[in-house]
């Protein structure tokens, strides 16, 4: 059994096995929403293997991403709704469709060209006559800084953008400005809706630098615990709690943690 090799057609047939009146009883109770978690973990665990460099583990994780699409789709092949030949087939014709200066007569000098025949050809297949639609069909279960980077692409493909990137610098500062303000006024509504404005200004300055402020945030959350850590681990050699410890002394810490990380 170790020394097969399985197919793609195995692990179809693992899933029919799985899912029958005598599989296994957790795998036969999932249905599409009981498993959204799961096909969320598995993507970000996709993304952290990708960001460790290690191919051993994003093949497997790639391989546990690929059973949640099995999963789903056994699901609907038992309620007669599509099957795996369905999603194959759907995903390819879209590929050629959205490729037509590789499978068709269309040209594309460069990504942007390949970009902006992707999204016309999107926009006609769903069916949009509006650019509004286009935003509208970003999905809202999106994280919200990669959500406000994809409607801010789409506003931008009809022009609806700043000029440059200094002029989206400056709507930081006015939204910096404007947060100010509703602060001094103490009202938690307009706090709110000010701090949404700013984390959208910022998010506009990411797109204009070619930043993806998912992944770009993601690293520094990261960075703050692996500083923390070291923070945590120094005080512990000296005897000291942290909250035994002074704001100026953890500083203090924080900093050899910076300076260690610079000349590493």
């Amino acid at each position: 059994m170790e020394d097969k090799r399985y197919s793609f057609k195995d692990l179809l047939d693992i899933m029919t096995r799985l899912r029958a009146p005598d599989g296994c009883p957790w795998d036969r109770e999932q249905d599409h929403k009981s498993l959204k978690r799961y096909l969320i973990e598995e993507s970000y665990e996709v993304l952290e293997a990708i960001d460790e460099e290690n191919p051993d583990k994003l093949k497997d994780e790639l391989g546990d991403l690929l059973l949640q699409v099995v999963f789903h789709a056994q699901i609907a092949k038992e309620a007669g709704t599509f099957d795996m030949d369905d999603v194959i087939d759907g995903v390819c014709k879209k590929m050629v469709s959205r490729h037509r200066h590789v499978f068709g007569d269309e040209e594309a000098q460069n990504s942007d060209d390949v970009m902006k025949i992707w999204e016309e050809v999107k926009k006609s297949e769903k069916g949009h006559k509006t650019q509004t639609q286009v935003l509208k069909d970003v999905p809202s279960n999106l994280p919200a800084l990669m959500r406000s980077f994809k409607v801010q692409q789409k506003a931008a493909q009809v022009g609806f953008d700043w000029d440059n990137t200094e002029d989206a610098f400056k709507k930081i500062l006015e939204e910096t400005n404007e947060l100010s303000q509703a602060y001094k006024q103490g009202d938690p509504a307009y706090i709110e809706e000010e701090i949404g404005d700013l984390l959208f200004a910022v998010v506009n300055v990411a797109r204009f630098l070619k930043v993806q402020p998912e992944l770009a945030l993601t690293a520094t959350v990261n960075k703050f615990i692996r500083r923390f850590e070291y923070v945590e681990t120094k005080a512990r050699e000296q005897g000291k709690n942290l909250n035994e410890m002074t704001l100026n002394e953890m500083d203090a810490l924080w900093d050899e943690a910076k300076s260690l990380e610079k000349e590493g």
